[in-house]
């Protein structure tokens, strides 16, 4: 009697001429294989007979069909969207995700991580709250890790963080596309990563303008209160201001509000932007806020999708990837809009 053996992924693979990880991802329909590769994958696994359910076995093999997002602020407004990115990612590849909030105590993330592991997850995304490094898990976990938004402090890891410095420039080149040569930046917390990316970025773009910043850059806290402060201060001191790149949207509420006390129309004498695209503080400012925006949702997935490849067997590549972050206009730059 002759004995069938139900083809694998292996046997795809090697039919095709590729590896292990390539078969998997172009019988998934992932976006980051050649459609010349995918179709010779599939043309092989209708040659050996592989079948949907002999992938879902194979891609089982040895794994739980679960992954970690570990945080360290769940409340963080900043998290959340990476979280959802994530989740909308894990949700499109049939994956269960257990979140775990350790509220950035590190007793509580080692006793969560370890809880991780003993549920034998298959990969796990570190979720920062902030853009400042944060400690490394090590090297000696039994799967991969991502860490998203925070960067590991460690050049070996994998990390993605959005490009602060590159949203410091985007804002003063907007601005000096509207027209504006008169530039100062009031911005938030100096120990904190993100105001000294976004204002290193501040200052190179007004350097390569040609133009001179009102001021050095003014660093407190990410409030309002802040904005409106340093606002009146600077307009007294520089009546002839006219446009301020704030470090945050909550500044730029605070910025917006002083101008109108001194009498000063927004954009039409004074061009105001902000940052973090804040959507229930930059529809509801009067007028609308331009902001940047670190498409945090985008992180969330990409750092899902670089998780899954490692799952699928890709190396991943060691340091810091800086994501592109975007400019949305609005009223508060342009006039009318």
């Amino acid at each position: 009697m002759t004995e069938f053996r139900t083809a694998t992924l292996s046997d795809v693979a090697r039919a095709a001429g590729v590896s292990i990880a390539t078969a998997s991802k172009a019988l998934n329909g992932r976006a980051d294989v050649a459609e010349r590769t995918r179709a010779r994958v599939i043309a092989a696994a209708e040659e050996v007979g592989f079948t949907p359910n002999a992938l879902a076995q194979s891609l089982t093999a040895g794994r739980t069909g679960t992954v970690g997002l570990l945080t360290s602020d769940l409340e963080g407004r900043f998290v959340i969207p990476i979280l959802m990115g994530a989740e909308d990612a894990f949700g499109a590849g049939q994956v269960n995700v257990f979140l775990c909030d350790a509220r950035g105590d590190a007793i509580r993330e080692q006793y969560h991580l370890n809880a991780l592991l003993g549920r034998r997850v298959d990969g796990i995304i570190v979720v920062g709250r902030q853009t400042d490094p944060r400690p490394s898990l090590g090297h000696e976990l039994p799967v991969p890790v991502v860490y998203a938004y925070a960067p590991s402090d460690d050049p070996a890891d994998h990390s993605l963080t959005p490009d602060n410095v590159a949203g410091g420039r985007m804002a003063v080149e907007h601005l000096i596309a509207c027209g504006r040569t008169r530039i100062a930046h009031i911005t938030g917390d100096p120990a904190y990563a993100a105001a000294q990316d976004r204002a290193a970025g501040f200052r190179d773009a007004i350097a390569d303008a040609g133009l001179q910043a009102v001021g050095e850059p003014l660093f407190s806290s990410w409030t309002e209160g802040w904005g409106r402060d340093a606002a009146s201060m600077l307009l007294r001191r520089h009546p002839d201001i006219d446009g301020i790149v704030a470090g945050s949207d909550q500044i730029a509420r605070g910025v917006i509000d002083a101008l109108r006390d001194l009498g000063r129309s927004v954009p039409e004498d004074v061009a105001v932007i902000g940052y973090d695209n804040w959507q229930v503080l930059a529809t509801n400012s009067r007028p609308e806020l331009t902001s940047i925006d670190n498409n945090l949702e985008e992180l969330g997935r990409l750092a899902a999708r670089r998780l899954f490849d490692a799952i699928d067997g890709a190396a991943l590549a060691p340091g810091t990837e800086r994501l592109p972050v975007r400019l949305v206009i609005r009223g508060s730059t342009i006039p009318h809009l």
